[in-house]
């Protein structure tokens, strides 16, 4: 019953629908007033944890609150109460009872949490011993790696009556695995929920063990997995049919809020971000829903230099959402792309330093985005000027003048720019090199193929309906 131990964890988890593993909204508690704590007032006036929470199941808003806590954000009162009434909706009986101690500065459990504790215990132990022949079947075999690629449900079939497992067994195994999931072995759970994956044929419980799977997934740090249980839950959430198109926005919300733990946490997770985010369908759930994701997707654009090419789709959103969200990484891009304004921008990316260093998400990127901040502000610079002074331009990239001379002669190595330093002007030359003739020929026909192929079937779609139409006068 005792949770991990979430403190120590290095990664930074609607109508509410019967047994499923998704939300149960808190974020009243969390949108309270609390005590700001100085020096971190951008950190506390920029928090999203509250807007966030509102979109996760109830383990995964632990982490933030554990976050909260050792950053000194809020005030510290206040983030304990909030986590006493996070678990209070949990099983995690031992850990609220800690909670408790530590808020009240007692030594005694409270009697009701020491009722549940037993409660929750005997029927632990009831559950255990009802499924224990499955259990011990599933022990030896991995069933949802087993049944991982059939399309048929022959084989499972086959498995189900070889080892005597009923329908209505596999029913109580989801309500095993959810009540595992609640008491915090997260482990057996994630494992668990495989298995009625494999064997159950409820479309619907099927689709909630996948958002609870994921769950347990990010909660053990299983980032491979929890991007395959991603990608799954994508295909899941386009392919089905819901009673409501809203309903469907409001799935992929939820995904897109989840998907922040594995996305900046998994090595190829920053591309990952804006293939998702950048879809079409998802970006209009971002719009719509949540336009406060934005500081992730410019974060992820801005570390990612492979494609930087999304950078002017990004300032374009970030240009219609200025009047729904803002802060101060997309400020700094508004910046730096849509003002031209160096000074704004070099003031931008201060405060950036300190939000990134008091956001759940992003801390473990702190140093790459001011490193890739400033050598967008260099390019843009670069763009505009011919000659730079090396004083000016450590100003605007907020460093002092040797740093920013060894730091701009580094870049020239490694980027092969086309510049020189002018040691006794104490400038930067940039050359301006023509381009090249071939260069300019791949310009123009870019896209040549796509554009004839769609003309090319805009004129046979015409042919066919002018036969159609002769066809029809004979």
């Amino acid at each position: 019953l005792r949770a991990r131990n979430l403190a120590q964890c290095t990664f930074p988890a609607s109508p509410r629908v019967r047994n499923c593993f998704r939300i149960e909204c808190i974020s009243f508690i969390l949108q309270t007033k609390m005590a700001t704590a100085e020096p971190s007032s951008i950190a506390a006036q920029y928090d999203l944890t509250s807007q966030i929470a509102a979109h996760l199941d109830v383990h995964l808003i632990l982490p933030l609150l554990e976050f909260l806590s050792s950053h000194n954000i809020h005030n510290a009162e206040e983030i304990q109460r909030a986590k006493l009434s996070v678990l209070s909706k949990t099983n995690m009986i031992d850990f609220a009872i800690e909670v408790h101690k530590s808020l009240n500065k007692t030594d005694s459990a409270p009697a009701d949490l020491a009722a549940r504790r037993e409660a929750v215990i005997s029927q632990l132990k009831a559950l255990t011993a009802e499924l224990q022949p499955v259990l011990a079947v599933l022990e030896e075999r991995d069933v949802a790696q087993e049944f991982k690629t059939v399309k048929d449900f022959d084989a499972a079939t086959t498995f189900m009556t070889q080892n005597n497992i009923s329908s209505e067994t596999v029913e109580k195994l989801y309500t095993f695995a959810k009540f595992t999931f609640e008491t915090g072995n997260y482990s057996s759970a994630s494992k668990l929920l495989g298995a009625f994956r494999a064997l159950s044929r409820d479309a619907d419980k099927i689709f909630s063990a996948l958002w609870g799977k994921l769950a347990a997934d990010i909660l053990m740090q299983d980032w491979d997995m929890a991007l395959e249980d991603i990608e799954k839950l994508r295909d899941s959430i386009d392919a089905r049919k819901f009673s409501s198109s809203s309903l469907q926005l409001q799935h992929r919300t939820w995904l897109l809020h989840w998907s922040l733990f594995v996305f900046f946490n998994h090595a190829s997770g920053r591309t990952g971000i804006q293939e998702l985010y950048f879809d079409e369908k998802y970006l209009n759930a971002l719009q719509t829903q949540s336009p406060h994701l934005l500081r992730y997707l410019t974060t992820a654009v801005i570390t990612n230099k492979r494609r930087r090419n999304l950078m002017r789709d990004l300032v374009s959103v970030i240009e219609q959402e200025k009047f729904n969200y803002k802060d101060p990484i997309t400020e700094f891009v508004e910046c730096l792309y849509i003002n031209f304004d160096f000074d704004a921008a070099q003031i931008k990316l201060r405060e950036c330093e300190e939000l990134l260093a008091n956001d759940f998400f992003l801390v473990a990127c702190r140093d790459e985005f001011i490193e890739n901040a400033r050598l967008l502000i260099f390019e843009i610079y670069c763009r505009i000027h011919h000659c730079i002074d090396i004083g000016m331009l450590a100003e605007k990239l907020n460093m002092d003048r040797d740093g920013a001379e060894r730091w701009i002669v580094n870049l020239i190595r490694s980027a092969r720019l086309d510049a020189k330093i002018d040691s006794k002007a104490n400038t930067v030359v940039m050359g301006t090199p023509a381009q090249s003739m071939y260069q300019d020929i791949i310009e123009k026909t870019k896209g040549l193929s796509f554009r004839s192929y769609v003309l090319a079937n805009s004129v046979e779609k015409q042919l066919l309906a002018r036969d159609n139409r002769t066809q029809a006068e004979f």
